[in-house]
Parts: structure tokens; C-alpha cells; sequence
């Protein structure tokens, strides 16, 4: 590959802290327009793991309700464009559709960090154009499935602050800016494994894994500060995904062994909401079948089925609470760096969940509004708060809407389109804006909580093109 002068000039002035030299046809990136302070705005992005939204997840949520809710603008229909991990986060970090990345499926052959490798992604999604930009990136948690304590470092991730790969060339500097959270223990609460910059991975036995991430976030913050750049942190826990250990690695093909139960909630948060109970709403185990195809033919939960689910349900409402307290943690560090105000904070989820609907077992992978209908949460200089909007949005649209945010140049190829962030955008948008979703699924929906008798696995495919009303 051959790099340009600009570009060697570019890399050679970031590594000694320098502006940045641009081409005519480009100009340099300017502050947003909702900051109206010189300074660049600051980016925090949170993003759970299989979240609800229409199950009332955020209700329990107390310090998501305060520091963001009520400072921010709720995006009510925001929706992931598929309901499954690692293709929903390429799509978020690229801005395209899943069937244009050609990553569809959580491990190889068509999914998993090694297909994001192969089709190029690695050296062309969102942390590296920030970097481009002039942003310090820094990323701690799950970043896709499939990348594994065995091939980490082949290669290993791109765009992040801290370790340059340029073609044969390799650079690593002091500071710690990515930490993730690795296959086969990316699932276990007690057991997780993370690995830092290009260091081996390390074990976290017996320590519960939102905490660990939560002091991997706050040194993050804390080296962000102390770098005086404008930067982009990412926090991503895998609550309140399902509890899950694999048996070894998956095969190629896809194929796996593996051990699905409630997420772990910490020892301090294992007695709240004794009485809670997924929603009785009108499609929740109904009397007479929903749904069509295998859905259809789905028997109706029994009282002792019913009983797991509610406790299942608890667990992810306990599973959270490390989050939460993970938000007013960095909202309070933010607050005393004097930099909140002029730092947006963003919490999403990579896709939605059920729990009892139309008859389903826990899980995601269908079309179902409580799998593609998830939170997405926006606050920060100019953004409207406590506020609430029905503009439809989708995950496709968040690559875009962050290089918005920091003055930078947009791509011909997204798929998605900037999120209106202030009260005049957004309410044009209201008359402006389109009001479809691209919804689009390979493979088959997983049962995750106990078989009862009546399968865990059912194949589906589907592309759906929805019209919010």
C-alpha cells in the first residue's frame, strides 16, 4: 500500500502533537454547532449488550434516568437494522448496512472479528476516521464476537491511540488505550478476560466483570484528560447479556458448544426488585398463537416456564445496575475535570431482547419490535433536555452522526445519515426526515433460557423494510 506525502506528513506531526496539515479540497474539522466553546467537543459512548427497550429496562435505572434522560434527548424509535451482536456493532462502526459489510453472523465463516478483518474494516471504520479527524480513541469492553484470546493480535485492532500499524511499521507508546474483553470468556460475569494494547490477556477470575470494566473506564478518562486533546472513549459491557460458557472456541463454520443462563448480577445488587416481572403485555404468551412461520407453532409457556422467565427478567434488571452505577461514575469524573458541559454522551445497546413474547424463550434475532426497538440516549452541548423524540433513527446512522458532531468530513458510502442533536434540527426533522428502517437477518433465532422441551435454535432469514407511523 502506498501512502501519500500528505499522509506521512499527517502521521509524522500527530506523533508530535502538531496540527495537522490538510489538502485543499478538504477543510480542517471545526467544533460542532451545538458547542459554542472554542474547544472540540468530547465523546463518550456507552453500549450495553442485548439492552431492552420495550421490556422497561431504563425504568430501573436510576442514575441512566438522571445524568441522562433528564439531560439529554430520548430517541424513542431508534432501531438496530439487525438483532444480533457482532454484525449490529459493524454496522454502528462503519455506518452500513450489514449486507454491504458482509459481516452477517457472530463467527466465521460469514461473521465474527475475523470476517471484519477480511473485508478491509479494520483499517476503515469509525475509530480510525476520528483519529484522522485528530481525536485521541480509547475502548474498553466487547468489541466484536469471535475475537479471541487466539488471534487478538492477528491483527490486532485498529484506530485506537497508542499503537500505530503502518504497513511493516510498528509503534507502541506508554499509555493504555484499548482494553478488550476476549472469546471464550467475553459471557462470564466471574470469569472474564481482557487484554490491553498488544500485552497478553489476563484473567479476571472471581471478579465481576462490569467492575472491572468500570476502573478500566475511569483510568481511560483519566489518561484522556491528562492528554488535553479532544477524545472519543468507548464503554462497552456485555450486561445484561445472557450468562454464557463456551466449550473452547466455535469451529469454523460456526459451529459451538456452549452453556446459556441468567447474566450475574454483582453480590450488592443479587437482592433488588424481588417482585418484578417482564411486562404483561398483549402479545406475551398468548392464549392463541402469534406470529407466523416457526413462531406460529410455538406451545404456550407454562406457569413453571413463566416463573424462570420472570426470574431470568430480574437478573438482567440486576445485571444493569453495574452500569448504572459504571454512568454516574463517569458523569461525576466529568463533572469534577470541568468537562461535561462540553462532552457528549451517548448510550445505546447493539440490539434488543424478548422475553415471553409471542411465546419466544429469552432471546433476540427476530423482527419483533422488542428486539430491533432499542435505547438510544444523546446528551451534550445544545442537545435539548429532557426531552423525548419519535424521529426514526437507526444504528446505521451513528458513524455519521459522530463525525458530525466533531466537524469532520462525512463519506459518500454510509448507509446512514446524521441525527438531528438540536431543537431546530430535530424538530425538521419531524416533517423532513424519513421514517424507514432496513431490517435484515441470516441465520437462526436462540433460545437462551431453558429449552422446555421444544428446541433452542430455529432458522430464519428475512430483510424487512419497515414504516414507522
Amino acid at each position: 500500500m502506498v501512502k501519500s506525502p500528505l499522509f506521512w506528513a499527517n502521521w509524522v506531526l500527530r506523533l508530535a502533537g502538531q496540527q495537522q496539515v490538510f489538502s485543499g479540497t478538504r477543510a480542517p474539522p471545526q467544533p460542532s454547532l451545538g458547542d459554542h466553546s472554542a474547544a472540540r467537543p468530547n465523546i463518550v459512548f456507552i453500549l450495553t449488550d442485548d439492552q431492552d427497550l420495550h421490556l422497561d429496562s431504563l425504568d430501573y435505572l436510576p442514575f441512566v434516568q438522571k445524568h441522562l434522560l433528564q439531560q439529554g434527548t430520548f430517541y424513542k424509535r431508534h432501531f438496530c437494522t439487525i438483532a444480533l451482536c457482532c454484525p449490529s456493532r459493524v454496522s454502528l462502526w462503519t455506518g452500513k448496512a450489514a449486507h454491504n459489510t458482509n459481516v452477517t453472523d457472530v463467527s466465521p465463516p460469514y461473521g465474527g472479528y475475523p470476517k471484519f478483518v477480511s473485508q478491509g474494516l479494520n483499517e476503515n471504520f469509525l475509530p480510525v476516521w476520528l483519529q484522522n479527524a485528530g481525536y485521541n480513541t480509547y475502548y474498553t469492553g466487547k468489541l466484536f464476537n469471535s475475537h479471541t484470546v487466539d488471534n487478538y493480535d492477528s491483527p490486532h485492532v485498529n484506530g485506537f491511540t497508542g499503537s500505530v500499524n503502518i504497513d511493516s511499521f510498528e509503534a507502541s507508546f506508554s499509555n493504555v488505550v484499548q482494553d478488550f474483553l476476549l472469546d471464550p470468556f467475553t459471557y462470564q460475569y466471574l470469569n472474564s478476560t481482557y487484554q490491553r494494547n498488544k500485552e497478553p490477556p489476563v484473567h479476571h477470575d472471581g471478579e465481576h466483570t462490569t467492575d472491572v470494566l468500570a476502573e478500566k473506564a475511569y483510568g481511560f478518562l483519566e489518561d484522556a484528560v491528562t492528554e488535553e486533546k479532544p477524545f472519543f472513549l468507548t464503554i462497552a459491557p456485555v450486561a445484561p447479556h445472557s450468562n454464557v460458557k463456551f466449550d473452547g472456541l466455535p469451529e469454523p463454520g460456526g459451529k459451538f458448544e456452549a452453556e446459556f443462563g441468567p447474566p450475574i448480577p454483582a453480590d450488592r445488587h443479587a437482592h433488588l426488585f424481588p417482585d418484578a416481572k417482564v411486562p404483561r403485555t398483549a402479545n406475551f404468551n398468548p392464549e392463541e398463537p402469534s406470529g407466523v412461520n416457526w413462531v406460529q407453532r410455538l406451545p404456550r409457556q407454562s406457569q413453571e416456564n413463566v416463573d424462570y422467565n420472570d426470574e431470568f427478567y430480574r437478573s438482567r434488571l440486576r445485571a444493569l445496575q453495574g452500569v448504572d452505577e459504571l454512568v454516574d461514575g463517569v458523569v461525576t469524573r466529568l463533572k469534577n475535570h470541568g468537562i461535561l458541559e462540553n462532552t457528549y454522551i451517548i448510550y445505546s445497546t447493539d440490539n434488543g431482547y424478548h422475553i415471553g413474547q409471542h411465546r419466544l424463550q429469552p432471546g433476540k434475532e427476530c423482527g419483533f419490535e422488542e428486539d430491533i426497538n432499542i435505547p438510544l440516549i444523546i446528551r451534550g452541548p445544545g442537545v435539548p433536555k429532557n426531552a423525548t423524540t419519535e424521529i426514526v433513527t437507526t444504528h446505521t446512522d451513528l458513524a455519521p452522526t459522530i463525525l458530525a458532531l466533531v466537524g469532520t468530513d462525512l463519506r459518500a458510502d454510509f448507509d446512514g445519515e446524521v441525527i438531528p442533536t438540536t431543537k431546530s434540527t430535530i424538530d425538521a426533522a419531524i416533517s423532513d426526515r424519513h421514517e424507514h428502517v432496513n431490517v435484515e437477518y441470516w441465520g437462526f433465532a436462540l433460545g437462551e433460557g431453558k429449552e422446555w422441551g421444544q428446541g433452542s435454535a430455529y432458522s430464519q432469514y428475512f430483510l424487512l423494510s419497515l414504516t414507522t407511523f
